[in-house]
């Protein structure tokens, strides 16, 4: 088990960055980073843009690590859902992992990595895009229910290369 901190958690309830990155991103609230979500097995984050939507299930929640995150960049920018310190999220591809945050352990499947895209040179700044690829994050499948919460948590690898033996 290691210990990490839930830094910020970003709950969208509309598509923001659709369309092409140079016309800008859609109008919505200045700020979606909330203090705690709840999660859905199977279906993601309530309010989000992706719940229990079937094209997006098994990329309902994105994680990313904040020590890849360019500097003055936050969720907003990059749209993912949940930013960690102090674990290497990127490397979890193909894994079952648990994080806990004093609730009791929400479990994910890490499915993929999440690319960035062209809209990161347009909310970040130029050359995002390409500083985060391989570092953008994964898409995840959420296999139990459960609430995150910021500040300090538990991070466990439970399936997969990385996991603890008994």
């Amino acid at each position: 088990m290691t210990e990490v901190e839930v830094l910020q958690l970003l709950v969208s309830p509309a598509h923001r960055l659709a369309g092409r990155p140079s016309d800008g991103p859609s109008p919505g609230p200045s700020d979606e980073r909330v203090p705690q979500v709840e999660v859905r097995r199977g279906l993601g984050l309530v309010g989000d843009r992706y719940y229990a939507r079937p094209a997006h299930r098994n990329a309902a929640v994105t994680l990313m690590a904040w020590e890849n995150l360019p500097a003055e960049a936050d969720l907003r920018h990059t749209r993912r859902n949940v930013l960690l310190r102090g674990v290497d999220i990127d490397s979890c591809v193909g894994s079952t992992i648990a994080l806990d945050s004093g609730t009791g352990p929400v479990v994910f499947a890490v499915n993929r990595p999440a690319r960035p895209c062209a809209w990161m040179d347009v909310t970040i700044g130029p050359g995002a895009q390409r500083a985060l690829r391989g570092r953008g994050g994964v898409r995840c499948t959420p296999l139990s229910d459960g609430v995150i919460t910021l500040g300090p948590a538990t991070f466990r690898v439970v399936t997969g290369p990385d996991a603890a033996g008994p």
